[in-house]
């Protein structure tokens, strides 16, 4: 019998479609938080070259900052494209990440 067991009070289901529709639901959430917790990593892992380039200011941290933003363009855009976050919040999440980039990299340059 279908049920998830590490939620608490799951209903059971009494026919076929509802069954059904509970695996679909825990393969979703399950998908979900997969997609969240890889995008907050990546989140944050740029947040940190951000730091570390301000703190110490080089050609190769600069590298870093930059492929660390564009890893967690490109995962918001998925979890966008597939529905796991709307896409006002992936645009907002976008647009933390290049305030600190534009942050952490312009006061070197001028």
């Amino acid at each position: 019998m279908p049920v998830c067991r590490n939620r608490a009070r799951t209903p059971v289901a009494n026919n076929k479609s509802s069954k059904k529709r509970i695996l679909i639901a825990e393969r979703n959430r399950l998908r979900n938080r997969s997609y969240k917790s890889s995008m907050r990593t990546l989140m944050k892992r740029c947040f940190t070259a951000c730091t570390a380039y301000s703190a110490e200011p080089g050609d190769d941290a600069r590298t870093a900052v930059q492929a660390s933003m564009s890893a967690a363009f490109s995962k918001i855009d998925k979890a966008v494209k597939v529905g796991v976050v709307h896409r006002n919040t992936g645009a907002n999440q976008k647009a933390r990440l290049s305030v600190a980039v534009r942050r952490a990299l312009e006061p070197a340059q001028a």
